[in-house]
């Protein structure tokens, strides 16, 4: 019967390349490194060949001082002074208008649009239904019977039990303090390590020193006069009384004035059914006066206009002379395909060598594929079929279905 596997996984890719069995590479061992006895020859040809010159040291050439003379006086006239001139330039005049201001004359008498359009209107203020924040008091005597006080029933407690503190009984067997570190650390007798620091020994003689040092001989001491100490005055007050008026107190005469009061505005408005008047002295005094837009200021134009017909003829117009051309002759060759009658010879090797075969179309792309036996679904997804191929007997023409797995 065989073992089932599935259609899907069938492919030319699985059926033409084969695993094959993969040989270890085998690694060669290193040699291990032994040094060649005897000296070595460092002897090279530089050394050999090479004598050594003696070098002496390489005198400084400087060049000979070369002393500008700069007393006598420089008169001369450079190129940009005597080419480029100054020119007398006329300053241009200004073709600004001159614009003379002239009060009105009559009165500023335009209303707004706010004075024609707003009327003055009483206010009438909603009435408020807003319940007042005040709390109501009950006649009824306070009720302070609670579910807690009805139904609680007190209850006895019973005696808390105390557990008895117990009595602290030492050990008869002696403390055994060996500890690990004791037991395995015994303590190796050996010799301390010897210090390689070389002794200080101070290098130095008691003898007093009676040689003449630089600070010595070039810093003598000198005669340094001490600074004079100016004494301070005593303080000595003056005689007299002291006079504590001043121009201020002397001169200032006292008014008796009232305090300011604060200029506020009344709170408590008294509205009128009068109209309102707008009219101040800024629109009484300033007047609206009309405008015109100012004229566009055309430069004047310094080169006149031509006035007759334009002569459009060049120096190009008049002076060229038309030739007649001659075209180059071609000496490309000409493309001329050359007809054979013989028959076409489209033999290729793929024509010769390719073996049509007829596309297979996978079985597991159909519902129920025919020629083929549902057998189980794995936990992926997949389908398993057997496919059935038929055999016919020599004695009966019926033929035998025979299940065979599918392998790729």
């Amino acid at each position: 019967m065989g073992r089932p596997r599935c259609l899907c996984e069938i492919c030319t890719c699985g059926s033409d390349y084969l695993p094959y069995s993969i040989v270890k590479r085998h690694l060669q061992v290193q040699e291990e490194y032994k040094p060649k006895t005897g000296d070595i020859e460092l002897g090279t040809t530089y050394r050999k060949d090479y004598n050594a010159h003696k070098i002496e040291p390489m005198t400084l050439v400087r060049p000979l001082e070369r002393k500008h003379t700069t007393g006598g006086k420089l008169d001369t006239i450079p190129t940009y002074q005597d080419d480029y001139r100054s020119w007398e330039v006329q300053r241009r005049e200004a073709t600004k208008a001159v614009h003379i201001y002239h009060p009105p004359t009559e009165k500023f008498g335009n209303s707004t649009t706010f004075q024609d359009d707003f009327v003055p209107r009483e206010l009438n203020p909603r009435q408020s239904f807003k319940p007042p924040c005040v709390a109501k008091i009950s006649n009824v005597p306070f009720d302070g019977a609670t579910s807690h006080c009805t139904s609680y029933i007190a209850h006895q407690l019973e005696p808390k039990f105390i557990r008895p503190k117990e009595e602290y009984k030492p050990s008869n067997q002696p403390f055994v303090d060996l500890t690990t570190h004791r037991n395995d650390f015994k303590g190796l007798p050996g010799e301390l390590a010897k210090s390689c620091k070389p002794e200080i020994a101070k290098v130095g003689s008691n003898a007093r020193f009676n040689g003449v040092t630089e600070f010595q001989d070039r810093f003598q001491p000198w005669l340094v006069s001490l600074p004079e100490v100016r004494k301070t005055r005593e303080y000595v007050p003056p005689s007299g009384s002291i006079d504590f008026n001043s121009t201020s107190h002397l001169d200032y005469t006292k008014h008796e004035i009232s305090p300011a009061f604060p200029i506020r505005p009344v709170s408590n408005r008294r509205r009128t059914n009068a109209p309102f008047q707008g009219s101040t002295t800024t629109k009484e005094d300033f007047k609206a006066w009309g405008t015109c837009r100012q004229e566009i200021i055309k430069k004047q134009q310094e080169i006149p206009k031509p006035m007759g017909k334009f002569y459009d003829l060049t120096t190009f117009k008049s002076h060229y002379i038309p030739h007649q051309i001659t075209p180059t002759r071609s000496f490309k060759p000409v493309h001329a395909i050359a007809l054979n009658s013989g028959p076409f010879q489209d033999e290729t090797m793929y024509h010769t060598e390719y073996t049509p075969k007829k596309p297979e179309i996978c079985p597991a792309n159909y519902p129920s594929p025919r020629g083929y036996v549902y057998v189980n679904t794995d936990s992926h997804g997949h389908k398993f079929f057997r496919q059935c191929i038929p055999e016919f007997s020599e004695s009966e023409s019926n033929p035998i279905l025979k299940e065979i797995a599918v392998v790729s």
